[in-house]
């Protein structure tokens, strides 16, 4: 298990330069933003239009703080997204743009490279208090708010839990936050594997 705290998180120019994004985690550790297997990100666009275009990629959006956003995919129907709706996934390599619905918005992305990795990603059920790896190669558990362990560490917001095949699972001493984020990533050969809770 390692604990990745918010204050070590990587911050770096979108790859359209228009904005700034913390990375959380990628793999290879010193891959770059064109040559990633996975990543989980987050990042703050406080104004209208397109998406990077990430050729290959799979990716899941989810907002964090802000009112939302309307997400235009190509080939999909137009989509709001609010902190309070779910993730929401959508090909990287599809031409992607968003309108804010109202001010900034803080958004978490996670990035599979296709054909390699798959992902999930989820809100943490109240009722969860012990999280496993599931079988999956990466599983992160990322609250939005203080996060409790029953061992007593503490989890600031924006800090995360790596989760590798192996560790001792993660138990915890109060019920989740609503916005607690649980990511599970695994290689293609394991598509039988559980990617939710």
């Amino acid at each position: 298990m390692r604990i990745l705290r918010a204050s070590d998180h990587k911050r770096m120019p979108w790859k359209n330069s228009k904005g700034e994004t913390v990375e959380i985690a990628v793999f290879p550790q010193a891959a770059t933003i064109d040559d990633f297997d996975w990543r989980i990100s987050m990042a703050t666009v406080a104004e209208d239009g397109p998406f990077s275009v990430f050729a290959d990629i799979d990716r899941t959006l989810s907002v964090l703080t802000g009112d939302g956003i309307e997400l235009s995919v190509e080939g999909e129907p137009d989509r709001v997204l609010r902190p309070d709706t779910p993730p929401h996934a959508f090909p990287a390599d599809a031409v992607t743009s968003a309108r804010l619905l109202s001010g900034p918005i803080t958004d978490l992305n996670v990035m599979t490279r296709r054909g390699k990795f798959i992902h999930g990603v989820t809100m943490l059920p109240a009722s969860e208090r012990v999280i496993t790896s599931n079988g999956s190669d990466v599983t992160m558990v990322l609250p939005t708010s203080d996060l409790v362990l029953k061992d007593g560490t503490l989890l600031a917001a924006y800090d995360a839990i790596l989760l590798h095949p192996g560790d001792s699972e993660i138990e915890l001493s109060q019920a989740p936050s609503s916005r607690t984020f649980l990511v599970r990533i695994a290689s293609r050969q394991k598509a039988s594997v559980s990617l939710q809770v």
